[in-house]
């Protein structure tokens, strides 16, 4: 028999089969494959870079469970980064499903700072309704904002808030979103009125939008979809789920172009035998 035609009585679960060891094996064991960190997000770990250390820096994580694989990788890698300068690191959610996700991704990375206490050196102010509304009454007072965080503590209470009023009291912002409310409504509620120098990290689909921002120079950095999260986690020499991720999007992504080279070679070969 000839090769052309093993290839296509080829039964289709050895396909299966090879896809599936090709997306599962990256994700136990990274491949390394070759990545080059892009200037926007070079520009994002730069930004938080020069923060001077000690700084209380606002994080806005605006996403929920749907997002997951682009946005934690995202957002645990940029609250490890502040923690790691000693920056104390205020975080809010607009998105109703997202607390108990958020609270989970920052409790996992304060595991590595043992010597970091919530309410001192981090706190989640969890989820307040309103949309791009809570920005602008951000702008009057965080804690009459927030009067209690995502735990029921008052806010005004924690050592975290003593010296934090509005938005003046934060040199950045980073705001990690999915979607509505989220980068776009940052930028044109907080940093075109309060200047706030912003960096986000946003969904693959949704970062072209954010391009002419960027060029704008209203954000500093921008991190897109989970590639942008592995370029990140690259920057920072870490191999985290998003590089984990894109090793075995990468490998399933050539395995599929190889199948449908093979195909089309396949019925080139069969109809030059035909003619």
């Amino acid at each position: 028999m000839a090769w052309h035609e093993t290839l296509e009585k080829l039964d289709r679960r050895w396909l299966f089969l090879i896809m599936g060891l090709l997306v599962a094996g990256p994700l136990v064991r990274p491949a390394g494959l070759p990545l080059k960190v892009s200037p926007p997000v070079q520009s994002f770990n730069d930004a938080i870079d020069k923060l001077p250390n000690g700084s209380t820096v606002l994080m806005s994580c605006d996403y929920d469970p749907s997002a997951r694989p682009e946005m934690v990788p995202m957002n645990r890698t940029a609250f490890r980064q502040l923690l790691s300068k000693d920056c104390r690191v205020v975080v809010t959610v607009l998105w109703n499903a997202g607390p108990g996700l958020v609270e989970e991704t920052l409790n996992d990375v304060a595991k590595e700072f043992p010597g970091k206490t919530y309410g001192v050196d981090w706190v989640n102010l969890g989820y307040k309704a309103g949309d791009d509304a809570v920005m602008v009454l951000m702008g009057q007072g965080i804690k009459n904002a927030f009067p209690r965080d995502y735990r029921g503590n008052d806010t005004a209470r924690l050592p975290i808030m003593q010296n934090v009023r509005d938005y003046s009291s934060f040199p950045m912002l980073v705001n990690i979103s999915a979607g509505f409310p989220g980068t776009k409504e940052w930028v044109q509620q907080v940093q075109s009125r309060f200047h706030l120098p912003m960096v986000a990290g946003v969904t693959a689909v949704s970062a072209p939008e954010y391009y002419p921002y960027l060029q704008s120079g209203q954000l500093r950095g921008l991190l897109g979809g989970m590639a942008g999260a592995a370029e990140y986690e690259k920057a920072r020499g870490e191999k985290g789920t998003a590089t984990k991720g894109m090793d075995a999007q990468s490998l399933a992504h050539v395995f599929v172009a190889l199948c449908i080279v093979l195909g089309n070679v396949v019925q080139w070969v069969k109809r030059r035998e035909a003619a």
